[in-house]
């Protein structure tokens, strides 16, 4: 029994900072509103861990706009605190990491942070079962839902939005994701028909308005979408206005989804409790990684939620494959080239690899693409 806790123990940890560049700024309603700036790159934080017979997990984090430095000085500073711990013990590393962080609040850049090393546990766990993270989870079904949302932001002309809808759907993507929340919505309905369109009837579309409508506002433009026969409206108020959401959602036929902006589970449960959304979107490195992601999950099927995580599918799709009813997967190739592996996108699907874990392995890009890292303990096998 003993030598069985010893070959647990977890030995090393890399950490990496990431800075992924994207190949052209992306503007959404918080650009064209002024409250944001173009989005130029993607800061990840990934974490490397260790075990004792050296066997290795992959996680990482990421933050937007702001924040990479400060990401992987917290993880730099926190990371001892796991060295020697059994990895198996996921969700108790998790508690002790989020009490060491309290003082910077639940949520937020803390919990950003600890999702790197929660999902790099949860993939060695995984790897050491030879699972799939989905089939270890106990998976439902063998892919997902997929929907695209490049091509479909604000600086994309209408002649661009359609050509890229057209590709998507012509490579086996089951939906499309554009922006809107211009602050002329008369521009927002041409493109939202020029969009529907070009995909025809059959292919899913939705909307997302990136919390920039008032109440008064998002009521309007959503009552005169409502007939339109949309998956979902997105983000049509202020993350944290619950009641608003709750209220809106009740007026209309289509699902209202929220939720990627929330650093918690707690925040996830008061949006549920007030209605505010038919389609939940979590976002797995921002309330802290897989640990509390499942704890959604299941707040999700007590209340019979679409799960419609945001962002990142190289992380979210073996979770929505492990939840009992049908949901969707973001796809993004903003990061693919950062591992090795590519995801199988088909029939309007995408499929969970057969390679255990996540599947992932940094790639030589990623490694290109670090701006700061460092070891403690022994160090992974590969890079540098």
């Amino acid at each position: 029994m003993r030598g069985r806790v010893l070959k647990d123990r977890i030995e090393g940890i890399r950490l990496s900072q990431v800075s992924q560049p994207l190949r052209r700024p992306a503007s959404d309603a918080k650009v064209a509103t002024g409250r944001q700036v173009p989005l130029t790159s993607v800061e990840l934080l990934c974490a490397e861990i260790v075990d004792a017979e050296g066997r290795t997990g992959t996680g990482f984090t990421y933050t937007l706009r702001a924040g990479g430095p400060a990401l992987f000085a917290l993880a730099e500073e926190i990371a001892p605190m796991l060295l020697g711990r059994p990895a198996a013990d996921i969700p108790a590393a998790w508690d002790m990491l989020a009490w060491r962080t309290i003082s910077l609040g639940a949520g937020g850049a803390a919990y950003h942070v600890l999702a790197a090393f929660d999902t790099a546990l949860w993939d060695l766990k995984a790897r050491r079962a030879g699972l799939p993270l989905a089939r270890l989870l106990g998976a439902w079904r063998a892919g997902a839902r997929v929907y695209n949302s490049g091509g479909q932001y604000l600086e994309a002309s209408i002649d661009e939005m359609r050509g890229a809808a057209r590709a998507s759907v012509a490579r086996g993507i089951g939906g499309i994701k554009m922006k809107v929340g211009q602050p002329d919505w008369r521009e927002d309905m041409r493109r939202i028909e020029a969009v529907r369109d070009a995909i025809g009837p059959d292919t899913a579309l939705m909307i997302d308005a990136n919390q920039q409508w008032t109440r008064a506002e998002a009521r309007a433009f959503c009552r005169r979408v409502d007939d339109m026969g949309l998956a979902f409206i997105e983000e049509p108020l202020e993350a944290r206005d619950f009641a608003g959401h709750g209220a809106l959602a009740r007026e209309l036929v289509t699902p209202v989804a929220t939720g990627e902006m929330l650093t918690s589970f707690d925040e996830h449960a008061a949006l549920v409790a007030a209605g505010g959304a038919g389609v939940l979107q979590p976002d797995a490195p921002r309330i802290g990684g897989v640990t509390p992601f499942l704890r959604v999950m299941e707040l999700a099927r007590a209340n019979r939620l679409t799960l419609a995580p945001h962002f990142v599918m190289e992380l979210h799709l073996q979770m929505v494959a492990a939840y009992p009813t049908e949901g969707w997967v973001e796809y993004f190739d903003w990061l693919e080239e950062l591992f090795d592996e590519r995801l199988e996108i088909r029939d309007g699907r995408i499929w969970v690899p057969d390679r255990p874990g996540f599947g992932l392995t940094l790639s030589d890009a990623a490694r290109a693409r670090t701006v700061s890292t460092t070891t403690l303990g022994a160090p992974p096998e590969g890079g540098t």
